[in-house]
């Protein structure tokens, strides 16, 4: 019974001492944030972030473009394989921290000057490193600390894929737009054409109006290829999006239809540090690193294993359950001198903490710097698309007394030329205006970390 005490003094003995972890424990990094997120912009305790992104535009085309990509996207798959990559290795380093058991059976037979002999042996083998240091929970802590960066980072491709797909999705339908005006534009000028051969053959005018009509045809025309191919290529990237072969597309509402805000919240500065799946995965980066240095700090130290065997043996079957046998060893095993890899080990291992620390400061400015250009690029593109509406109601009127005073032969077809040019570039430009109203819309709602989950 004496022996038994001593195994269980022994098996307990590391969990007493276990407590002890040296090493410097992660501290959150102190980041002056700004008072607010932008000058335009006021704090407010609620955020469009909130919004989940289906509700963004109540597109139900679009939603079933999203959902197809989040199915089927390459890049996203490749992330879930990469989580599940990270989630074995924290269950590796969790398993690390528990003994290990092994069942060990051997049967020999020997043949000696006409006697045989049976060897019998069955034994179970429980093996322990016992993390004295912190060691090996500072490795679980780095494990799960790279978990949780591989999560955000697998958070951040799904707010690109969504953010993608929709800016794609919007890119196409402007582009259709586009295709109409451009097909709009080449049926008035081919009635212009028409006007001025028959004003041309009465007499009315020379030659030279019917050319210039001609030519403004021929130029409105030679842009339908390129927006076609336009449209060709738009449809083969959403495609790719979608993880599927090159394939058409059913779009929504026209660009001017949809409903953007004129104002939105944006939440604190302190909303930003907890959404944006960047800074998050940074600061996980920078636990690892923290942990690794614990690591490498820690493998200085001596390390104590334990072992022992419980096992059975005999030359009979008759008395094998009969002949128990235990064992038991302990082994610490310390450097003592190794050039002094493990310390320059550990430098290494500072010297990268000094780096992710860095890097994750420089993320964190770089992301209120995109929240900031964000928040600005959303104003400015209401203002744009405003001036670009009242650009083309100008262009229109002029267009509209041009033509009328052209008929009356109070001034020449290239006047009407001029104001139908105008009109034609007003209304591409606020077919774009619109399309950067709705981007610069999803682009902030993804700089302030929005509700992709």
């Amino acid at each position: 019974m004496s022996s038994y005490k001593y195994i269980f003094a022994l098996l307990m003995f590391p969990l007493v001492i276990m407590g002890c972890k040296v090493g410097k424990s992660y501290q959150k990094s102190e980041i002056d944030l700004p008072e607010t997120l932008s000058e335009l912009q006021d704090n407010d305790s609620l955020t469009i972030a909130d919004v989940q992104w289906y509700e963004l535009f109540n597109d139900d085309n679009l939603t079933e473009v999203i959902e197809l990509a989040l199915e089927n996207n390459q890049d996203l798959k490749i992330a879930a394989t990469r989580l599940r990559h990270a989630m074995a290795n924290r269950k590796i380093a969790n398993a690390d921290m528990l003994p290990g058991v092994d069942l060990y059976t051997e049967l020999s037979r020997e043949n000696e000057r006409g006697s045989i002999g049976d060897d019998k042996i069955a034994y179970a083998s429980l093996s322990w490193e016992v993390d004295l240091w912190g060691n090996i929970r500072w490795g679980k802590e780095a494990a799960m600390a790279k978990y949780l960066s591989t999560v955000e980072a697998q958070r951040a491709i799904r707010m690109a894929l969504i953010a993608n797909v929709a800016e794609t999705y919007f890119d196409l339908i402007a582009a259709q737009k586009k295709l109409a005006i451009i097909k709009q534009t080449a049926d008035a000028r081919e009635e212009a054409v028409e006007l001025a051969r028959a004003r041309f053959e009465g007499g009315l005018t020379s030659e030279t109006a019917l050319q210039q009509a001609q030519v403004e045809y021929a130029s409105t025309m030679t842009l339908l290829p390129e927006v076609e191919e336009e449209i060709a290529i738009t449809q083969n990237t959403l495609s790719v999006l979608v993880g599927q072969m090159p394939r058409r597309f059913d779009l929504g509402t026209d660009l001017y239809e949809y409903e953007i805000p004129e104002e939105l919240p944006v939440g604190v500065p302190s909303d930003v540090m907890q959404r944006r799946p960047d800074i998050r995965g940074a600061e996980q980066q920078l636990i690892a690193a923290n942990a690794k240095v614990g690591v490498a700090l820690t493998d200085r130290f001596p390390s104590l294993s334990l072992t022992a065997d419980y096992g059975l043996s005999s030359e009979s079957f008759s008395s094998f359950l009969s002949n128990p046998y235990s064992f038991f060893e302990a082994n610490l095993l310390g450097p003592i001198f190794n050039w002094g890899a493990n310390k320059a080990r550990q430098r290494q291992a500072e010297a990268n903490l000094e780096a992710a620390a860095l890097e994750y400061e420089k993320v964190v400015i770089g992301a209120f710097s995109e929240v900031n250009g964000s928040i600005v690029g959303f104003h400015k593109s209401r203002e744009i698309k405003e001036q670009n509406i009242t650009l083309q109601e100008s262009a229109r009127t002029y267009l509209e007394l041009a033509e009328l005073q052209y008929i009356n032969g109070v001034i020449s077809y290239i006047d009407v030329l001029d104001a139908q040019r105008k009109y034609f570039d007003a209304e591409l430009s606020l077919n774009d205006a619109y399309l950067q109203q709705v981007k610069s819309y999803i682009d902030l709602y993804k700089a302030l970390g929005g509700g992709w989950e």
